[in-house]
């Protein structure tokens, strides 16, 4: 947590403009995917254990338009089956699907907006 912490904080000193959103939700989203794929795998990153069912593999570059501007991804990709982040469709750009997104994570407690 506190690695996110510091990671939004150098965020907002670096860009005082409006690309500050943008830059946060593609922080805010990479988490997400990151979070997502250690749960596909049963592990985390580097993480040996157990329960671990696959293994990550590199990323995939993808962009995705949205109001705040071009955000760029990078996709966690899986050594066995396939993964596609819960808010993308294939071949598709969504800001709906961003903004349920952060809505959701939200609701469940995942984003504090208080920083704490």
């Amino acid at each position: 947590m506190t690695e996110d912490r510091m990671a939004l904080i150098e965020l907002a000193e670096k860009h005082a403009d409006g690309d500050l959103l943008r830059e946060l939700g593609e922080l805010v989203l990479q988490r997400l995917m990151d979070a997502e794929a250690e749960q596909r795998c049963g592990a985390g990153r580097h993480e040996r254990s157990e329960g671990r069912v696959n293994q990550r593999n590199g990323y995939r570059e993808r962009t995705l338009e949205t109001r705040l501007g071009t955000m760029d991804l990078r996709i966690p990709k899986l050594r066995t089956g396939s993964y596609l982040p819960s808010f993308l469709e294939p071949r598709k750009a969504s800001e709906q699907a961003l903004v349920a997104v952060v809505q959701e994570a939200y609701v469940k407690g995942d984003i504090d907006p208080q920083g704490r």
